[in-house]
């Protein structure tokens, strides 16, 4: 199973592709797709479609996971992502890639066990997990990849779950 996970955001979309293999979560892929502070949003919006369309092709994943949309103290913040979050969503379905999100603390507590876990922890515990050689950087990445893991991790079980359901 492959899995592409994904940190949205309009100026910076973390990306990272895992993929379960006898057992274990290895690291295919991982980065950021950047977009500049000065550009329209549907410009923005148009390179990071354009970009998981590429990630898609290449990593033919079966699964796509992605990070809820967090309601903080800025609103206005939250419906940017909200907006990059709703690319995301389309190229996966333009695909027919099955897509599942996760909260910041389910994705937390599946890769720290704790959903209080702070940026550093989920970053040492991604390293970890991943046997990466250093700290994925930077953390929008190393959050694609917890989302990744998260999803890897659980979609056995409710694959199982389902079975018997």
């Amino acid at each position: 199973m492959i899995v592409l996970g994904i940190d949205p955001g309009t100026a910076n979309t973390g990306f990272g592709v895992v993929a379960r293999r006898r057992g274990r979560v290895v690291a295919l892929d991982g980065g950021v797709i950047e977009t500049p502070a000065g550009q329209a949003l549907e410009r923005r919006l148009a390179t990071i479609h354009g970009r998981l369309r590429e990630l898609i092709a290449e990593h033919r994943p079966d699964a796509l996971a992605i990070e809820d949309l967090y309601f903080g103290a800025n609103a206005r913040s939250a419906m940017a992502v909200g907006q990059a979050r709703g690319v995301v969503l389309l190229a996966a379905g333009q695909q027919q890639i099955p897509c599942s999100s996760y909260t910041p603390q389910q994705i937390k507590s599946a890769v720290c066990g704790s959903g209080r876990a702070d940026k550093l922890q989920v970053q040492q515990m991604v390293q970890r997990l991943l046997s990466l050689t250093e700290l994925p950087r930077p953390d929008h990445a190393a959050d694609a990849l917890a989302v990744a893991i998260c999803h890897a991790n659980r979609a056995p079980l409710a694959a199982a779950m389902g079975a018997t359901a």
